[in-house]
């Protein structure tokens, strides 16, 4: 009998990503059979029973959602402050959604959307380089030379950050500007923290581009749910 990765078969349905399944296991919130389970890597089957948080698992139809976030969101499924998050603009979907991976508080752009654990892995993960693309407004003027040790790769408190592309968009002579920028990587407020390396403050973030997705016809706030060739090609794009 086929046998199924317990926190792949928590994804599938629709619950969390399997990172976020394995610590939902470890909280004791996982129940195989009636039975508490803690161990990590436990295998199941089609005809066991696993329930989270006394909840007994189904599996929903995958959905894909792309979201234009703006600021002043949470990128979590609930908020035990009680503040907005980016779930509360799909109350209407009948589906346990949740984003895949994060924008932060005060960044707004292109989310990805979803109740599919594996797809939220193949996004996610850091083995899988998918490539996201920032426009950045700063407070005051990168210099040359900068751009150049920022497209290298520069050493950051959780170590030296990964090549990137830099574009300048706008240089207004020395008060401010607006570049892109491109990276793999998904460290905790990572473009923020380049930026700052170098001694200047990011005013506007706005995640504009995820792999091939762009947020054209989207304004702030809206959605729309990918097609179904957009996924293959995402999915696809993951696994180069």
């Amino acid at each position: 009998m086929k046998t199924t990765r317990l926190n792949k078969k928590i994804a599938d349905a629709g619950i969390t990503s399997r990172r976020k399944a394995d610590k939902l296991i470890e909280e004791g919130r996982v129940y195989v059979n009636d039975k508490l389970v803690t161990e990590l890597g436990l295998q199941v089957t089609d005809k066991d029973r696993v329930t989270v948080d006394g909840i007994q698992l189904t599996k929903e139809e995958p959905v894909h959602i792309l979201y234009y976030k703006p600021t002043g969101e949470i990128s979590a499924a609930e908020d035990d402050k009680k503040r907005d998050t980016v779930i509360d603009a799909f109350h209407d979907i009948d589906a346990r959604l949740y984003p895949v991976g994060r924008l932060d508080y005060d960044t707004s752009g292109l989310l990805l959307v979803t109740n599919d654990g594996e797809f939220t892995q193949l996004m996610t993960h850091p083995k899988f380089e998918m490539k996201k693309t920032y426009r950045v407004k700063t407070d005051g003027i990168l210099l040359r030379h900068q751009q150049d040790e920022m497209r290298r790769g520069i050493k950051l408190d959780d170590g030296k950050t990964a090549p990137c592309d830099l574009k300048v968009i706008r240089d207004k002579g020395g008060k401010d500007m607006i570049l892109e920028i491109t990276i793999h990587e998904g460290r905790n407020r990572q473009v923020r923290r380049m930026f700052e390396h170098f001694g200047l403050n990011v005013t506007k973030l706005t995640r504009i581009r995820f792999d091939f997705l762009t947020l054209d016809g989207l304004k702030e706030g809206e959605y729309r749910f990918l097609k179904p060739h957009e996924v293959k090609k995402l999915i696809a794009n993951s696994k180069k």
